[in-house]
């Protein structure tokens, strides 16, 4: 359960953020690629303590109509995340998942599929072996991998975050998760999330050299035409976060939050 200070703390946020939607009013969504980053759609997720990342699949089907319709209205453009990366002046909106959760094949692909919604599922290979017991397994992932508009991107092997490793280390986290869901896919993986978003130059460089081309990180904000796309910034969905909100930060005005974490592009 969330404690005092973390509903405080949202309580704050919510309410900055509400000003910044005042004073955006009539302004153009902010334009780039904006990553959208869920965790589990239906269960909870590893480790969440405060209860942020577990969305209900209703709030999570009124999210993607909401984005569905705002593709319609040709308010933004849905891309998968690979095909994002392209400088054009459009707001573009890849939505992706971390851990790999079970929801996210049995509950999220449906919903995402009724809107022809590409998505990427960052997936833990540690988490493969049946710990956390609400995590894919080696066949469900086969089963997701083969979706139409579906990409699967590693998430390391162990869920340990990347920048508390030693060369040696960190250097096989990234190629032993790479290497175990190639293998169970059959086709090569170039796309990361690193876990807990620790990412620093010396992690960067270490991901390019195992091979990944995309990496997203944790810190929120949209990503501008020429960003690093092995340093990709996300819009971090809450569970809690109701249509009003997550139309906010659709807009932006929830991006001041990068100020909250420094740009591993700078570190």
């Amino acid at each position: 359960m969330p404690n005092l200070r973390c509903i405080l703390s949202r309580a704050v946020a919510r309410g900055i953020a509400e000003g910044n939607a005042l004073a955006r009013a009539f302004a153009a969504p902010r334009t780039g690629l904006r990553v959208l980053m869920y965790h589990s759609v239906g269960s909870a997720a590893t480790g969440d303590t405060q209860g942020l990342y577990g969305i209900a699949p209703e709030l999570f089907a009124r999210h993607m109509a909401a984005l569905a319709a705002l593709a319609r209205q040709q308010t933004l453009q849905i891309v998968a995340l690979g095909e994002g990366m392209s400088a054009t002046a459009a707001t573009r909106v890849a939505v992706t998942f971390d851990d790999g959760y079970r929801d996210n094949l049995h509950c999220a692909a449906p919903i995402l599929a009724q809107h022809a919604i590409p998505f990427t599922v960052f997936v833990c290979s540690g988490f493969l072996d049946g710990t956390p017991d609400n995590c894919l397994s080696t066949a469900e992932l086969r089963e997701l991998g083969a979706l139409p508009g579906v990409t699967i991107g590693a998430h390391g092997a162990t869920h340990t975050p990347l920048t508390q490793l030693d060369d040696p280390a960190l250097r096989h986290e990234l190629a032993a998760s790479k290497a175990r869901l190639e293998d169970i896919l059959g086709r090569a993986v170039t796309a990361l999330s690193y876990p807990h978003g620790a990412v620093n130059r010396r992690v960067r460089d270490a991901a390019a050299a195992a091979g990944y081309t995309l990496g997203a990180s944790s810190r929120f904000d949209i990503n501008a035409a020429g960003r690093d796309p092995l340093l990709l910034c996300r819009t971090d969905i809450h569970g809690g976060d109701s249509l009003r909100v997550f139309q906010q930060k659709l807009h932006g005005d929830w991006d001041w939050y990068r100020w909250r974490n420094p740009d591993p592009a700078c570190e």
